[in-house]
């Protein structure tokens, strides 16, 4: 019997001792799951690594904007294609379908339950909207919330109802960490020293963390008539009524998107996902955001150094005489490589890394403002130079990079080393964008 005892409180000694805090050795918190990163839908993985950054032949336009420079970029994942209309409506309907279960919230109708609540029934504040709360929409107060969503009956084509696009205004928060890295704590006062300057150009004393947290509201409806807007005297009606709601264009590029309503985009799919990822008890990943342009020239070469396209030859056709891009090819002529406009994603094949239409089609938004010497003075490592411009900021400080051309454009800007700009608040039938995310774990 004794023995029995001595085995059995042996055995109790060392199970308590395995990973327990009292051995003196470090072991590692406890109890965390190992943390495997879900492979994103319809995104590529490109690998770490350096490359020579610039021109890989002459700058016939003399832009004189980017040397040769050897850097570094770490592991992200990067949109196979550009987001497409169907994606980006994906969006739009989310920010109308949010502010309308807010409106009925706020109606408080009996029965419905538009606002999380509590355990005892109570409205958890601030108001979180319930998704699972369904709509009735054959009920009145739900048809009288609903017709304010509408354009007003004056503004009505043919008497028809739509939806108001101009409500459709996309609040988000974000903290801006460089302004964080500049300020200073004060460990022996126990107050912030520094300043922050927010979107609108409004500066303030560092309070607490809490000045960090931005806060910005943008429409996000595509500017549709950017399609007769670019172009004087051209007919492109037909696409600035059609482009973005019609099924027959939901794979093709969204355009007519500003850089700023871009980022919104990634802020909004970056909560989107991680929401989905802790109702399964699952870690967040890094942020969805525009890329760097050194990441967009990176993953464009495909592991090609030197390429001058993301196809790898210096040629703008294949073997049997195709072009390779939708772009313009010839003078005056939009049609021989196959297409007038935009096109479907995906139409060309893919570079090394299994990324489409990364030259032509339309151009796409990087991160980085636009300076024509930025490769002079940014970092090797992940080269970045950013500028968050305010509305009374002079134009130069609110231009961003764009790279890859257009359908619009020569064989110039598809070459994956070209430069070129636009204003962060334009809109443009020819600029869209895709997102990128750092990647978790092994980079290379």
């Amino acid at each position: 019997m004794k023995k029995v005892t001595l085995l059995a409180l042996t055995l109790i000694l060392v199970l308590s001792s395995c990973g327990s805090f009292e051995s003196g050795e470090l072991t590692g918190v406890q109890g965390r799951k190992k943390f495997y990163e879900p492979e994103p839908f319809e995104m590529a993985f490109i690998p770490a690594g350096s490359f020579i950054m610039g021109p890989s032949d002459q700058d016939p336009l003399r832009a004189m904007n980017s040397l040769s420079k050897t850097v570094t970029v770490e592991a992200f994942w990067m949109d196979q294609t550009e987001i497409t209309n169907n994606k980006y409506r994906q969006f739009t309907n989310w920010v109308r379908d949010s502010i309308l279960r807010t409106r009925l919230g706020e109606e408080g109708i009996e029965g419905y339950e538009y606002f999380r609540t509590d355990e005892e029934g109570n409205v958890i504040e601030p108001n979180v909207l319930n998704w699972e709360e369904e709509i009735d929409w054959e009920d009145e107060n739900v048809m009288s919330v609903l017709e304010s969503m509408y354009y007003p009956p004056e503004e009505r084509f043919n008497g028809n109802k739509q939806w108001d696009t101009r409500l459709l205004n996309y609040s988000y928060f974000w903290v801006d960490y460089k302004q964080a890295a500049k300020a200073r704590y004060n460990y022996k006062e126990q107050k912030y020293e520094g300043t922050v300057t927010d979107l609108e150009g409004n500066t303030t004393d560092v309070k607490d963390r809490s000045s960090f947290i931005l806060h910005h509201v943008v429409n996000i409806y595509p500017d549709t008539l950017a399609w007769i807007r670019d172009f004087t005297y051209s007919f492109n009606e037909p696409w600035a009524t059609l482009y973005y709601w019609h099924p027959g264009y939901d794979d093709y590029p969204v355009v007519g998107v500003s850089w700023v309503q871009a980022r919104a985009f990634s802020v909004w799919r970056t909560n989107f996902m991680n929401e989905h990822l802790r109702a399964q008890g699952i870690a967040d990943v890094h942020n969805y955001r525009l890329p760097l342009e050194t990441e967009w020239e990176y993953a464009a070469r495909g592991g090609l150094d030197l390429s001058m396209y993301p196809w790898g030859g210096p040629y703008t056709r294949n073997y049997e005489g195709c072009f390779l891009a939708n772009f313009k090819p010839l003078r005056g002529n939009y049609i021989d490589d196959g297409a007038v406009y935009t096109i479907k994603v995906a139409s060309f094949e893919p570079n090394e890394y299994g990324l489409f239409d990364m030259a032509g089609n339309v151009a796409e938004w990087t991160s980085c403002a636009y300076h024509p010497s930025s490769y002079v003075f940014t970092h090797d490592l992940n080269p970045d130079y950013e500028y968050n411009a305010r509305p009374d900021d002079p134009p130069v400080l609110k231009r961003k990079v764009i790279r890859g051309g257009s359908w619009k454009d020569i064989a110039y800007f598809m070459q994956t080393s070209s430069r070129d700009y636009e204003y962060q608040d334009s809109t443009k039938s020819f600029v869209g964008f895709r997102n990128v995310r750092t990647y978790i774990g092994v980079n290379n």
